[in-house]
C-alpha cells in the first residue's frame, strides 16, 4: 500500500513539474510576441493566441496541483500557488484587453520570475 502511495505521489509531483515548466514556457514566449507585437504584423494574433494557451497552461497547473495533492493528503501549498497563480493570469489578460501596458509589462515579468522560481523550487 505504501508503495501504491508513493508511486501515485512521484507521479502527481512529476505532473506538477510539467505543468509549471509549460507554464513557465508559455509566459517566456508571451514576452517573445509581445516583442512581435510592436514589429510584425502578426504580433496581435500571435499574442492574442499566446494568452489563451498561457492561461490554459494556468488552469493545467491548478488541476497537476489538485491531482498531486487530493490522493496522497499532503501539504494544499501548491494548489494555493497554482490558484495564485491562476488569478495573476486572470488579473493579466483583463489587463491586456483593456490594454493598460503599464501594468500589464510589469505584472507578466513578474509571472515569469515567480513562475521559474516555482519550477526552480520543484
Amino acid at each position: 500500500m505504501a508503495t501504491e502511495v508513493t508511486t501515485d505521489a512521484r507521479r502527481g509531483s512529476s505532473f506538477v513539474q510539467v505543468a509549471v515548466a509549460l507554464q513557465t514556457l508559455t509566459i517566456f514566449l508571451q514576452a517573445v510576441s509581445a516583442g512581435l507585437l510592436l514589429t510584425a504584423s502578426y504580433g496581435e494574433t500571435l499574442h492574442s493566441v499566446g494568452a489563451r494557451v498561457m492561461y490554459g497552461a494556468s488552469m493545467l497547473y491548478v488541476l497537476a496541483a489538485v491531482l498531486a495533492w487530493k490522493p496522497g493528503g499532503g501539504s494544499s501549498r501548491p494548489v494555493w500557488q497554482a490558484s495564485g497563480f491562476l488569478v495573476l493570469a486572470s488579473v493579466q489578460v483583463v489587463l491586456g484587453i483593456a490594454h493598460v501596458p503599464s501594468v500589464h509589462l510589469p505584472l507578466g515579468v513578474l509571472m515569469f520570475g515567480l513562475s521559474v522560481l516555482a519550477l526552480a523550487r520543484r
